[in-house]
């Protein structure tokens, strides 16, 4: 059970301050009658709260599927760049949400976004195997001897060793999907250029068991279904 005005003002919309203002004026309904106090309590996941006539999700989490457009950064903030975190409303972007798994600035496709640090965790974990599918299109040809290198491990130049990934030549080659089981720095990009194949354009597909829909355009978002949200919290048991 959680105070009534501590459950609003999570939710980035209102202050403390703004919230109680709210109660006094009647504008807040519990379960379809009037809040009586700031300091009543309810169940953030039964409880029904309404402002002004519109449903409030008081939720302890948020979790948001994005299609991230080229040229944002996968960040929370930047003093220079725009960031994904703009492409939402400002009593979201105050909710403090953050990238699960970073994709580059040029890079597009699905991004979670979530204020759930445990489940943010889990899925970025090598330890959890959470595969995350890429499609590349690259400059040459995908041929049988990448397949084999990247399915053995790739240690790159500069040291980095990756964990084996699966690489599926589409077409004529020069189109693939690669799927990996960490996220490291440009991984997909560098593995490709050690093979003499570099990317010209890639895609995140999916994580685990969250596919990006189709049906949202670059740069439209819209929050998990609860089926959605419970797969992927199952996908790290």
């Amino acid at each position: 059970m959680e105070r009534l005005d501590k459950l609003l003002a999570s939710t980035g919309r209102w202050s403390r301050k703004e919230v109680k203002e709210l109660i006094a004026r009647g504008r807040v309904l519990m379960d379809g009658r009037p809040a009586g106090r700031p300091e009543d309590k309810c169940d953030p996941q039964s409880a029904k709260i309404q402002v002004d006539g519109e449903a409030v999700d008081c939720a302890p989490c948020v979790y948001i599927m994005l299609h991230k457009p080229s040229g944002l950064l996968s960040a929370t903030q930047d003093k220079k760049q725009a960031t994904v975190l703009d492409l939402l409303p400002e009593h979201l972007r105050r909710r403090g949400l953050f990238p699960v798994g970073r994709l580059d600035k040029d890079t597009e496709g699905l991004l979670l976004l979530t204020d759930d640090g445990p489940l943010g965790h889990d899925l970025l974990s090598p330890r959890k195997h959470v595969d995350k599918v890429y499609y590349a299109r690259v400059d040459g040809q995908i041929d049988e001897e990448d397949v084999q290198a990247l399915s053995e491990g790739m240690t790159l130049g500069d040291g980095l060793v990756c964990l084996p990934a699966d690489l599926e030549p589409l077409g004529d080659g020069s189109e693939c999907l690669v799927t990996l089981r960490e996220g490291k720095y440009h991984q997909v990009k560098r593995m490709l250029a050690a093979r003499g194949k570099p990317v010209l354009y890639l895609k995140r597909l999916s994580m685990g068991p969250l596919k990006l829909d189709e049906g949202l355009e670059k740069g439209q978002w819209r929050f998990l279904t609860e089926r959605e949200v419970q797969s992927l919290k199952a996908a790290q048991r």
